[in-house]
């Protein structure tokens, strides 16, 4: 008996458990990819699985059905892998430890995964299940998704023959999603000088209890951003403190708003006062600052007992330039949409951050809905970077989502829930990225809609899914499958 037996739809569940027993994390998809090549096999269903491990599948339509257009269904196969710091578990080899809380699914101190596993449980649920009626189905599930969407930009599509699809990829039953941002993802490598250390007691400065969260769902939520603020920290210890810096990390994926980072630092011991005094007064005031969105966040200053292997430190001017560059890089919300009210056009997020042999790297999630205003950021960047004598690379452009004023999809769906729930839908664009922009860009004439059941925080060790939502949107994908 699994974690989620006797939650309905139970087949839904049964894979979506399936799934979150396979570490699936972006770049690590071989093997969900062969489990899903696999499960093709076992049902005799058409399949090509590519040299990026994206698999496309191939559902023969229902008694009945065989004369309708065929239907699209898409998401993705890779997961955004975020813990808890106390959480020793290995997202690269380990599964998912999952909880049943109420009418959530959950896991422990981990990313769920529910963004966008649940997209492949629905899947592979309709397609066992010969009892549904539907055209033919055609699944495009891909992967890398999180990490600047390789999967769609590498995928052959040509063999395809629907032009209608459902994107089950976002996160709020009843929301269904329209268009959205364009993104590239901005690396960043800002050279350092590595000097002998001085003789002097080392410290750990931690930055944690922040919300974090989804890098373009939450962005307006103005959550903090632990990279940043660590360095708006170590720049008020400058004055007050002559420390050296050893180490410095926060964040890891540029989508994700990181929740925790952390310094390595040494000075003497009898500054010791004077930093607690600082720390101290600048946790007071981040907490009042963040009341609202990240009413945890703490920072913290202590003792660092352990040995640092290969111990040095940045020289005075590489500590000045990777200060000046972390205090003034951009970052959160730049613009608000001028023609969508409350939507946010322009935005960007420095979710990793780490010092390295030859550098200081970060990593950015540029988002825009403006293609020119997307690169105008970068420009910005450029700017401050080769002014420290750095240097930026974009990786994994996206084009965004354009909003098309005539779709038999979206008129279908709208109908459809009014008759199923007797209320209107909200038809809306979103600042996060979808495939869909990409996938539109391959399968000439693409109507499309995004959908998906309620699942809150993604992206966080707090995320969980609606498992009331879950049956409501499954059940609404049929409905929809089932219309002539």
């Amino acid at each position: 008996m699994g974690v989620l037996s006797g939650l309905e739809p139970a087949r839904v569940f049964h894979y979506f458990e399936e799934i979150c027993g396979i570490p699936h994390g972006s770049y690590n998809e071989k093997e969900i990819s062969n489990y899903l090549a696999e499960y093709a096999k076992t049902h005799n269903i058409e399949y090509i699985q590519d040299e990026l491990y994206n698999v496309i599948m191939f559902i023969p339509a229902s008694e009945g059905y065989e004369q309708e257009e065929p239907i699209i269904l898409q998401g993705h196969m890779d997961m955004v892998c975020e813990k808890r710091p106390d959480v020793l578990l290995d997202m690269e080899k380990e599964a998912i430890s999952l909880v049943v809380d109420g009418d959530f699914v959950r896991a422990d101190g981990t990313t769920l995964g529910g963004d966008d596993g649940i997209a492949i449980a629905y899947m592979l649920a309709i397609a066992e299940d010969k009892t549904i009626p539907h055209p033919p189905l055609e699944f495009i599930i891909t992967v890398s998704e999180e990490v600047g969407m390789d999967g769609a930009a590498g995928i052959d599509l040509s063999m395809l023959k629907g032009t209608r699809m459902l994107n089950i990829d976002s996160e709020e039953e009843g929301i269904f999603l329209t268009s959205c941002a364009g993104g590239v993802s901005a690396h960043v490598n800002i050279p350092i000088i590595w000097s002998v250390p001085r003789k002097e007691q080392t410290y750990l400065l931690k930055v944690s209890g922040l919300m974090g969260g989804h890098s373009g769902v939450e962005i307006n939520k103005e959550r903090a951003n632990a990279n940043k603020v660590i360095a708006r920290v170590l720049f008020a210890l400058k004055d007050k403190v002559d420390y050296q810096l050893f180490a410095l990390e926060g964040g890891a994926k540029d989508n994700a708003i990181p929740a925790y980072a952390e310094a390595k630092i040494g000075f003497l011991a009898t500054q010791e006062e004077n930093a607690c005094q600082v720390v101290e007064e600048l946790k007071d005031t981040l907490q009042a600052e963040y009341a609202v969105s990240d009413a945890d966040i703490t920072v913290s200053l202590e003792v660092y007992k352990d040995e640092i292997p290969n111990k040095r430190a940045l020289d005075e001017q590489s500590l000045q330039n990777v200060l000046s560059f972390l205090m003034v890089v951009p970052n959160g919300v730049q613009a608000m949409s001028m023609s969508v009210p409350g939507l946010v056009e322009t935005s960007l997020n420095m979710g990793i951050m780490k010092l390295n042999e030859d550098g200081l790297f970060t990593q950015h999630a540029v988002r825009s809905s403006v293609t020119s205003r997307k690169y105008y950021v970068v420009e910005q960047m450029t700017s401050l970077v080769q002014s420290l004598g750095g240097k930026l690379v974009c990786k994994g452009a996206y084009p965004a989502w354009e909003y098309k004023q005539d779709s038999p999809v979206r008129d279908r769906v709208i109908a459809l829930y009014r008759e199923m729930y007797q209320k209107e839908p909200v038809m809306e664009g979103i600042h996060a990225g979808l495939e869909c922009g990409l996938l539109a860009d391959k399968i000439e004439n693409l109507d499309c809609i995004s959908m998906g059941p309620d699942i809150m925080d993604i992206h966080t060790p707090v995320e969980r899914l609606s498992i009331a939502s879950t049956k409501r949107v499954y059940e609404f994908i049929l409905a929809f499958l089932k219309q002539r």
